[in-house]
This record gives structure tokens, sequence and C-alpha cells, in this order.
């Protein structure tokens, strides 16, 4: 069996109140964020909490994600990161690198594949997996704890989001992955 979700993320200003969501269906969600992250955290958190609710499953997972940097991440890079000791082939640190470290933890013998949707054009699930994160990251702004979600069944509570500060990211990044 194969379960279909989309994951995305949400920041305001960027960094800013960031959050993350992935989507399977009205009764099948979670969210979450911080009060202060990047768009790109919101996407790969969001990735990695859906490989942790559906960890007592032996599904395949089909993924639809409008970030190629997530995408590349977890399906190109990140074994040849992890060779390099966890740094980019300019020799600079790998950004993001713990949210990284727990995906690359959390795909260890599962059954995946991701497929890109571009973002904003009316994909059902991208779409809704966009409104619940952007309401994680305006729950954050406006102080207020967000909807995390039913979850998916017979899975554990995620794990709290801890406050820190992001790593920064240099603003060419986006630019130069889209």
């Amino acid at each position: 069996m194969t379960i279909t979700a989309s994951a995305d993320g949400s920041a305001l200003g960027n960094p800013g109140p960031a959050g993350w969501a992935w989507y399977i269906d009205d009764h099948t969600w979670g969210a979450g964020g911080w009060p202060h992250g990047t768009n790109n955290m919101g996407e790969l958190k969001a990735v990695l909490e859906l490989f942790r609710a559906t960890a007592h499953v032996d599904d395949d997972l089909h993924i639809f994600c409008d970030s190629q940097y997530v995408i590349n991440t977890v399906t190109k890079w990140m074994p040849g990161w992890k060779r390099k000791g966890w740094r980019k082939g300019d020799g600079k640190p790998v950004m993001n690198l713990e949210l990284i470290k727990e995906i690359d933890e959390a795909i260890a013998g599962r059954r995946y594949r991701f497929e890109w949707v571009k973002g904003h054009v009316g994909h059902e699930l991208n779409e809704a997996a966009d409104a619940r994160a952007r309401g994680a990251a305006e729950a954050f702004a406006r102080g207020r704890t967000p909807d995390t979600g039913p979850g998916y069944p017979g899975a554990p509570a995620p794990l709290p989001t801890p406050d820190a500060e992001p790593e920064p990211e240099p603003p060419s990044t986006a630019a130069t992955l889209f």
C-alpha cells in the first residue's frame, strides 16, 4: 500500500514566524512550527514529521513537495554531504544540519518517492499542507499555539519543536535553487 501525502513549510518574513505541515486528508495531518525560522526549515520539518508519523506502518510514501531544496537534499545531496563530513562541495557546512540528520535517520529502511509540484497553483494536497503550515506560522506570529492536527492513526505524538534560532542561510540560497 502507498500513503500519498504533501509536505510544506511557511515562514512569514523568511526568517520569521515559521510553520510546517504534512497532509494526507482532512482527518490525517500534522503541523507545528517555531516563533522564528525559515521556509527551508519548515519544508524540512514537514517531511521529517511525515516520516516519523508513519514510521509504525510498512507502507510506501509518495510525497508531493513544492520544495526542490528538500527533494534534492533527500534524494541527491545528502549522501555526498554525509561522505564529506556534512560539508557541501565548496567545503562550507550544510545548513539546517540537525533537521537533515534527523531526516537521514528517519528514512533509513523506508520506501518513498518524492514528486515535485508547483506551489500555489491549486494542487489539492499541496494547498492543504500549505494552508496548515501558514496557519501554524500565523499562530506563532500572534503568540498563539498552532493547531497541530489529528496526526496519523497509531503514531506517537510528534516531538516538540525547539524554540532555537535557525542557522543563518545565505540570501542567495533560495534564488539559486529555484
